[in-house]
């Protein structure tokens, strides 16, 4: 039967409208009113309408009370599981350590999402139990956080948590000086040598900020000399070839009381090829042997008798094609002030270098040790001459190379002189 009317006055009829075919309007005192349908119609379609109605009505009841979807069943209970983050939400001045917490009270956490502004995640860990979870690194210091965790509860209906936080701006701070420059090819010798700014009375918290990558992996250890400085390097010289990458990440660490990194930096660096120098003092000759083969041997001339020169293995740690050498900077008053020295490669903090030599006379060397200190190789003023022996050692050289002074009548260099930890054991090294 086509077009029914409506089961009721749903749809309101303007002045103009026109009803379903075959309907008529006509005016009476309480206004438009539909017309032209069997009343018997009328009726049936508004049982057959509340038949419908009340069999939805009962199916509907009929399955709430078997556990369907309604306002009774599990489904629309909420979770009994508490999610708590400590700090509370939109805390400011926020330690950098300690204080960021998440745990979750009947219930398991299922998930923690930790991020700065800048969406970097923190790392960090839940507990066996799913009750806690912490994070494995410190927070950067003047930086806003965003924390999402999630838990479910025995029956698996899950709550969640959403806060805010920034942690504090440091009064007080420090960063590390290193060495060997980022993307430098360096010797075998060359160690991680970090400086910081500021004494360090946390070496461990230090320490665990800061991340050693090498390829081919090798293992490799830190040995702090005093409260500013620390170390790293494996325990034999370094393999040709490996790369090595440091990350710091002290930016927030609390290296001493009051005081935070600021420091969040990556430099790489390459070994280059093997050269380790024997200086033999009593000889007076020096052997230079590359990636295993001795390719040059070379008259020198060490320390004098009354200002000998250190024993041990030494770590070209700067090079200067000319450069200045003045007795009154390391305890020799006026002996010797030279503005224009060749080719100077620095071993030592205190002063050892090997360089050229231009006041000697040519017989010196390899004869007579006549420094003070320093391991001299024949040059002439201004070294513009690449063949004499000290600019063919000054060409052939790169920071990091190692050169071993032995048989002198001197002591062995201290470790902490130059970047020399190579004259401490292993087991010193590391203990």
């Amino acid at each position: 039967m086509g077009n029914k009317l409506p089961i009721s006055g749903a749809s309101e009829v303007r002045p103009g409208d026109r009803g379903p075919r075959g309907a008529r309007e006509r005016r009476t005192g309480r206004g438009l009113r539909r017309t032209g349908a069997p009343a018997a119609l009328m009726g049936a379609l508004l049982l057959l309408a509340t038949a419908c109605g009340g069999g939805a009505s009962g199916d509907s009841g009929e399955r709430d009370g078997k556990g369907g979807k309604g306002a009774g069943s599990v489904g629309n209970t909420a979770s009994v599981a508490v999610v708590t983050v400590a700090p509370k939400d939109k805390a400011d001045d926020v330690a950098t350590t300690g204080a960021l917490k998440v745990s979750a009270a009947d219930g398991k956490l299922t998930s923690v999402k930790v991020e700065d502004d800048k969406g970097t995640a923190v790392e960090g860990k839940v507990s066996a139990d799913g009750a806690a979870w912490e994070p494995l690194q410190h927070l950067a210091g003047a930086t806003k956080y965003r924390v999402h965790a999630t838990a479910k509860d025995a029956d698996g209906r899950e709550s969640a948590k959403d806060t805010t936080f920034t942690t504090l701006v440091p009064k007080n701070t420090f960063i590390g000086q290193y060495t060997p420059e980022d993307g430098s090819t360096v010797g075998v010798g060359m160690p991680v040598s970090l400086n910081f700014t500021r004494g360090i009375t946390s070496p461990e918290a230090v320490e665990k900020a800061i991340t050693v990558t090498t390829k081919p992996s090798v293992p490799v250890e830190g040995h702090w000399f005093g409260n500013d400085r620390l170390d790293i390097r494996p325990e034999k010289y370094w393999a040709p070839g490996t790369k090595v990458t440091v990350k710091l990440n002290l930016d927030g660490v609390e290296g001493r009381p009051g005081v935070y990194g600021k420091q969040a930096k990556s430099f790489s660096f390459t070994i280059g090829r093997s050269q380790v120098s024997t200086v033999d003092a009593s000889a007076k000759t020096m052997k230079v042997v590359r990636d295993g083969k001795l390719i040059k041997t070379i008259p020198i001339t060490a320390g004098a008798p009354s200002t000998t020169t250190y024993n041990g293995q030494m770590v070209i740690s700067e090079k200067y094609a000319v450069t200045r050498m003045d007795g009154a900077t390391v305890g020799f008053g006026g002996e010797y002030d030279i503005k224009d020295v060749p080719h100077a490669m620095r071993l030592s903090t205190s002063g050892t270098f090997m360089h050229g030599n231009y006041w000697a006379s040519a017989g010196t060397f390899g004869s007579a040790n006549v420094s003070h200190g320093c391991v001299g190789l024949r040059d002439i003023r201004g070294g513009g001459d690449n063949g004499t022996p000290s600019a063919w050692m000054y060409n052939a050289s790169i920071i990091g190379d190692v050169v071993i002074v032995k048989n002198s009548n001197d002591k062995q260099i201290a470790p902490d002189n130059g970047l020399n930890g190579w004259n401490m054991s292993w087991a010193e090294w590391t203990k």
